[in-house]
């Protein structure tokens, strides 16, 4: 079950599955993977909420399971 994360970590996890990034992108920032682009919290609003990393996680297409072995 993933849980609240610092953005350093989530970042570095992300690049862990093959993303690419982060990047800015006018309001937000992104990473990529392929053609799938994946909108991520800012770095300046501290750690990311459960809520928040499940989200992602949907979006990204990626098992919760995946991410706890990370």
């Amino acid at each position: 079950m993933p849980k609240n994360i610092s953005w350093r970590k989530l970042v570095q996890n992300f690049q862990k599955l093959n993303f690419e990034g982060p990047y800015s992108g006018g309001k937000h920032l992104f990473m990529k993977k392929d053609s799938l682009k994946l909108h991520i919290p800012s770095k300046h609003k501290g750690d990311a909420s459960v809520g928040l990393v499940n989200e992602i996680l949907r979006q990204a297409g990626i098992n919760k399971k995946e991410w706890d072995k990370l």
